[in-house]
């Protein structure tokens, strides 16, 4: 208790810091008086700007953004805007759409980007291609597409025909596999391709040069929407014709030797009817043989 009452609180008004007021500070006061608050920085203007300035500051409820800004374009940092281009007359091309490029890529055969530098390509001169993001080498019709392959790369590696077929799965109905014959020993090396084709339900096309390969490309593109009957053969439904037809397909039986026939036989083959065909076919051959000796 002692100690506490020998810690006494100072008196008031004491020990204490004055903060001065704002009118001492300032020189608001007598002794001050002679205190002027500093100017602010307003550098010259030249009479054109003041004049535009000097219209500005005066209240007008009309004066407009250009009005007021006017005085800009008689400065020498004023250059005035350059000319809007002025439109072509002449026609644009025709901008080819998503209908334009699906159509010409339907009509196209649709070459894989892996193919790129493959001499193939500069044999293929009666149909249209292009380069596509595709799967097998080459797509030569909507449910028809072509692999590629050599036999000099199938001897360097094995089992890269079964791996691209693999890569096709089931999204084509005819896949053909286009053997380029490089070699002259292929009867091993051509052995394998075409068991590999037949296992795999493709197709095996030969051909030895690229321009005949190219061509093999080209006839499945022109005939993607052609019927069977335009490659079948086709047969006359006359006499003479089907009696040709009959008896050349006997071995060394030509039309010359039909004619014969024909003039001698004839008669007899359309009063007797198809059982008589029997008898022409033994006598053709015994005439034949008689010829021959």
């Amino acid at each position: 208790m002692d100690g506490q009452q020998g810690r006494q609180r100072p008196e008031s008004g004491k020990n204490l810091i004055k903060i001065p007021s704002y009118q001492e500070v300032f020189g608001t006061t007598s002794s001050s008086s002679s205190y002027s608050a500093p100017t602010s920085y307003n550098p010259p203007l030249p009479a054109a700007a003041a004049a535009a300035a000097a219209a500005a500051a005066a209240p007008s409820s009309s004066s407009s953004f250009s009005e007021a800004f006017s005085f800009l374009k008689s400065s020498e940092f004023y250059s005035p805007p350059p000319a809007p281009p002025q439109p072509s007359t002449a026609p644009r091309p025709p901008v080819a759409g998503p209908s334009t490029a699906a159509s010409q890529s339907k009509n196209a055969i649709l070459v894989s980007n892996r193919q790129k530098g493959n001499p193939l390509l500069k044999h293929i001169r009666n149909a249209r291609w292009t380069f596509a993001d595709i799967v097998p080498d080459y797509v030569i019709g909507q449910s028809s597409c072509a692999l590629y392959i050599s036999l000099r790369y199938h001897l360097l590696h094995p089992d890269y025909l079964y791996y691209r077929i693999r890569e096709l799965q089931k999204n084509f109905k005819l896949r053909v596999i286009l053997c380029h014959i490089d070699i002259e020993d292929v009867v091993k090396p051509l052995h394998e391709v075409t068991r590999t084709s037949l296992l795999h339900d493709c197709t095996l096309l030969c051909g030895w040069s690229l321009e005949e390969c190219g061509r093999y490309l080209e006839t499945i593109k022109v005939f993607e929407n052609k019927p069977a009957d335009s490659i079948r053969e086709h047969t006359d439904s006359d006499y003479m014709s089907r009696f040709t037809h009959a008896l050349t397909s006997i071995r060394r039986v030509n039309k010359t030797d039909v004619i014969t026939l024909g003039s001698s036989f004839g008669v007899r083959w359309k009063r007797t009817g198809i059982i008589t065909v029997f008898h022409i076919v033994l006598d053709t051959c015994f005439i034949h043989n008689l010829l021959l000796l």
